[in-house]
């Protein structure tokens, strides 16, 4: 929780990974540039005085997360997100037992994702099947632009991804989160395009589409898409450090997300460990649009509160406590779709 100004926001960190970048779990040249290209991210969006040591971030483990997320972080619960890069990494990028050990022992403030890659076609679907049941998925992590042998990209509308998709309903797998922003070397930057997100959304109105970072840089893109499908919903990481580097930028981004998207389909993420929570949820709590900004409306306590925490505990069904929730007619705007948990279209 963090508590500003007689405020308290519970904070829910959506999108957060347990990785080995080390030089002995690289298979290639591209697990040193992957986690290279994330380090100098680190380095250039985040204050000076946070910044990590290379080797640290490589690798920091478990127990400096549980640290930098729950006891300095302000965080109360986080979801893991984990990217396999299996052509990059010897044992995999996301460290899935590990992510999974920390989630047994602590599930009143962890929730694990898992990740599935659809070109593997049935074998990969049967896995998908074990995986829903051995981790009591709500949720999983979509690399579109994640290499596989000669692949380097695929796409939401493939048909094996629609098998796939099917099974998350069928399962009980509702929360789809999908990178769809800036690239990241060696990946491909048009494997992010956020076009495929609009058929799967309508396609698919049992399940919630969270796309990470926005669509960045193609957040128009994305905001046209999201005002129509009411299942469409935005993850805040690698916009975030922008306040800090960027902040009109970030007024930018966070205003047009407001107008387009809504203020219940915002979710709070500090990319951990790309960056760190606490100065992120410091810094925007005490944000607010620039006044010569004319075309947004100012933040309210009320729309932090929800960015930063009560939309995603109301996607993962988190119990809040009763004096860190808003008034339930708070909670929805007016002439909001109840079972969507979306705003109407701009249009409508």
């Amino acid at each position: 929780m963090y508590e500003k100004n007689g405020e308290k926001y519970y904070v829910v960190d959506a999108h957060v990974a347990l990785w080995d970048g080390r030089e002995s779990n690289l298979r290639n040249i591209h697990g040193k540039q992957f986690i290279d290209c994330f380090y100098d991210y680190h380095k250039n969006l985040s204050p000076e005085e946070v910044v990590w040591d290379y080797d640290t971030y490589t690798y920091y483990g478990g127990e400096r997360l549980m640290r930098d997320l729950f006891d300095e972080g302000y965080v109360d619960h986080a979801i893991f997100q984990p990217a396999f890069l299996g052509d990059f990494y010897e044992n995999g990028f996301g460290q899935t037992e590990e992510a999974w050990a920390l989630t047994q022992a602590h599930s009143d403030k962890l929730t694990y994702n898992h990740n599935f890659d659809p070109r593997n076609e049935q074998a990969g679907l049967d896995q998908l099947r074990r995986d829903a049941e051995r981790f009591g998925l709500k949720g999983v992590k979509l690399y579109t632009a994640e290499w596989h042998g000669r692949s380097r990209g695929y796409k939401l509308t493939d048909p094996w991804t629609y098998r796939y998709l099917e099974a998350c309903e069928e399962l009980g797998v509702k929360n789809i989160h999908i990178h769809k922003g800036p690239t990241i070397i060696p990946l491909d930057r048009d494997a992010f395009d956020v076009a495929d997100v609009d058929a799967v959304a309508t396609d698919f109105q049992g399940l919630n589409f969270v796309v990470e970072h926005v669509g960045l840089p193609r957040l128009e893109d994305f905001c046209w898409i999201a005002t129509q499908e009411t299942n469409v919903h935005a993850g805040l990481a690698v916009a975030m450090p922008f306040i800090h580097t960027r902040p009109r930028y970030f007024a930018q981004i966070i205003g047009e997300l407001l107008y387009w998207v809504g203020e219940d389909k915002i979710q709070f993420s500090s990319d951990y460990a790309i960056w760190t929570p606490k100065w992120l949820i410091e810094k925007f709590v005490d944000f607010q649009i620039p006044e010569d900004m004319t075309e947004y409306a100012p933040l309210t306590v009320a729309q932090k509160k929800k960015i930063l925490g009560l939309n995603a505990a109301k996607m993962y069904d988190l119990d809040v406590p009763a004096q860190l929730r808003l008034p339930e007619a708070e909670m929805a705007e007016p002439g909001l779709e109840v079972a969507a948990g979306a705003k109407e279209s701009v249009f409508s």
